[in-house]
């Protein structure tokens, strides 16, 4: 059994190292919080305050958490492809997750991401078949359909399992989070990376301070609805009134 030789403020010497004592007490929290989405203009509340996710990311000094990795009874999860929309439409995800695309259309649809996260092209395939992806990095990938420019979803993934999406109240909860200190996160489609990277900070918990308060996020509308096609032009509209001729 390994002897305490020495304390002072907050600091433990064990055989000559020393260890932060805050990281040999740490204890699983309940992290609690509420977003709430502002229109740039009037600054006026809106009703619904779902889909945005909050994440924590664990600082040096903080008690060792093991990254979040999917497991092989649960690894893999469904985009449906369905009415031209793809369902759900936010899907967050570990890394090394495996994420399937079905079709449910009587029509053609294809699958596609070049921006950011994970970049791929599933091609054109017909209705009842399933093309999937696997996910190995962190990252955000916004994913299109280069028939149908009305179709969009988003995929995060995520190292760590310190994660929740707001409901319509804009409430977060996130459980099982080891006291410590974390870099805070936050994502929405319709505010912009630098109103999100402006929003990151570092937070201290504690069964004391498990609360992140009010976060308040200025959106500027829909960021993905003016997206290019796959080849980086404007989609052909006939292509689109039409699905059942490809």
């Amino acid at each position: 059994m390994q002897a305490v030789l020495w304390r002072r403020s907050g600091w433990l010497l064990i055989i000559g190292m020393l260890v932060p004592s805050a990281a040999l007490k740490a204890v699983n929290l309940t992290v609690t919080g509420r977003v709430i989405l502002l229109a740039p203009t009037s600054r006026v509340r809106p009703a619904d305050n779902s889909n945005v996710v909050v994440y924590l990311a664990p600082l040096p000094g903080t008690a060792e958490s093991t990254p979040l990795r999917a497991e092989p009874s649960s690894r893999h999860f469904q985009l449906v492809q369905k009415n031209k929309r793809f369902i759900p439409h936010l899907l967050v995800i570990p890394v090394g997750a495996v994420v399937e695309f079905p079709n449910q259309d009587p029509f053609f649809h294809n699958v596609f991401s070049l921006f950011e996260g994970k970049r791929f092209d599933l091609g054109l395939y017909e209705r009842g078949a399933t093309r999937s992806i696997t996910f190995n990095a962190p990252g955000v990938s916004y994913i299109f359909c280069n028939i149908h420019p009305e179709m969009s979803a988003v995929i995060i993934v995520m190292k760590y399992p310190y994660y929740a999406i707001s409901n319509p109240a804009g409430e977060v909860s996130i459980g099982s989070v080891p006291s410590g200190r974390y870099q805070l996160n936050i994502w929405h489609e319709r505010c912009l990376p630098e109103a999100l990277n402006s929003l990151s900070h570092q937070v201290d918990l504690s069964p004391d301070s498990a609360s992140l308060g009010e976060l308040r996020l200025p959106v500027s509308g829909d960021l993905l609805g003016k997206h290019k096609n796959l080849y980086g032009r404007d989609y052909d509209p006939a292509a689109s009134a039409y699905p059942g001729s490809f």
